[in-house]
């Protein structure tokens, strides 16, 4: 008996999809070129001219990130446009508060049959968050394996590279006792504790499309670039902490110099109403709040008293809601958060890591 000849195809993989793809996406690349970039697709690996840039002595500063099972509600809810987003600004964000300007992306996008519709909308949403952050997408990997995914099923990765000039890389070490900090508000959950978020809402048996939860709950997150980086590269600002996983309370001390305690209290700011749900739906302590989530604030920023209100005015001028949330004293490093019903310390900071649940 003559077996039939197997193709790639019969195996669950479309090249002719993949290839189709690509000639999709390419404009989308096209939109986000910048000075160092033409943002072409097609080649075996994406260039960048830093001279092109304007750079002449730069440090490099590279990140990479996940959306974690937030793309879990994503694909229950079939809403994909913003995950990109989220993909790019967890990213971006980390490396502005290094110093650097986000200059190039590349995204990696895997799932077990290729749907190009879906894909389609995913690589959409990171060109508008690479628009956002200022950076170029300039390649990416799409990886249909079939059985490594439930049907439906997808993950994304991005890896985002900037650069800063030597002396202008920002590492906290200006931080001194006596200095102010300040809250930048948050788009909403962001991309952090969606395996909590997830597991109250399916045990308080919650529907995501009533009174409009899943739409608050997949706001992407907040890229903060554009308005941060001028003032950090004018040396105004000393230090910057993405709120991310492990909250206020174990990424404020990653910023911190020895001898510096940041005391942040409470009382700054109005716990935004999605978190308050989340507390109550699963009646989460205030200390495991401040530990899972942003509660409100996306970014700390931590100037002189000299600059508190002319950065205030700069950020406000840009479009961000700004917070004075605490001030950073003589102590210990690490972070004490204050409020009604009661305080938290952090732990060792060295141990904090990001966690995307």
């Amino acid at each position: 008996m003559s077996q039939k000849p197997l193709t790639y195809a019969d195996a669950g993989v479309s090249i002719a999809q993949g290839n189709a793809l690509v000639k999709a996406i390419a404009p989308l690349a096209r939109s986000t070129a910048r000075p160092g970039a033409d943002a072409e697709l097609g080649g075996f690996g994406g260039l960048f001219d830093l001279k092109a840039a304007g750079y002449d002595d730069p440090l490099l500063v590279a990140a990479n990130d996940g959306v974690g099972t937030k793309l879990k509600l994503a694909i229950e809810l079939g809403r994909h446009e913003g995950v990109g987003i989220d993909l790019v600004a967890m990213c971006a964000n980390d490396l502005v508060v290094q110093g650097a300007e986000p200059l190039f992306f590349l995204d990696y996008y895997a799932t077990g049959q290729l749907d190009n519709e879906v894909a389609a909308q995913v690589v959409a949403s990171i060109a508008l968050g690479c628009r956002r952050a200022g950076c170029a997408l300039i390649g990416g990997e799409t990886a249909e394996m079939p059985g490594m995914y439930a049907a439906g099923d997808y993950d994304i990765a991005g890896f985002c590279v900037g650069a800063v000039d030597r002396d202008r890389v920002l590492t906290g070490e200006r931080i001194r006792a006596g200095d102010a900090i300040l809250g930048l508000a948050s788009s909403g959950v962001h991309s952090n504790g969606f395996s909590l978020v997830r597991r109250i809402v399916a045990d308080c048996q919650w529907s995501l499309a009533e009174d409009g939860l899943g739409a608050q709950l997949l706001e992407p997150t907040r890229i903060y670039v554009r308005p941060l980086l001028p003032l950090v590269q004018q040396g105004r600002i000393k230090g910057l902490a993405h709120i991310t996983g492990g909250g206020l309370l174990e990424n404020i001390p990653r910023v911190l110099p020895e001898g510096c305690h940041a005391i942040v209290d409470t009382i700054g700011w109005d716990l935004p109403a999605i978190f308050a749900r989340l507390q109550n739906g699963g009646a989460i302590s205030v200390e495991e709040m401040a530990r899972t989530f942003n509660c409100g604030l996306g970014m700390a920023v931590i100037v002189s008293q000299a600059e508190v209100d002319g950065v205030a005015e700069v950020l406000r001028d840009a479009g961000e809601t700004v917070y004075r949330i605490g001030m950073v004293e003589a102590g210990e490093r690490g972070c004490t958060v204050r409020g009604g019903a009661g305080t938290w310390n952090s732990p060792d900071p060295w141990s904090a890591t990001h966690h995307h649940g």
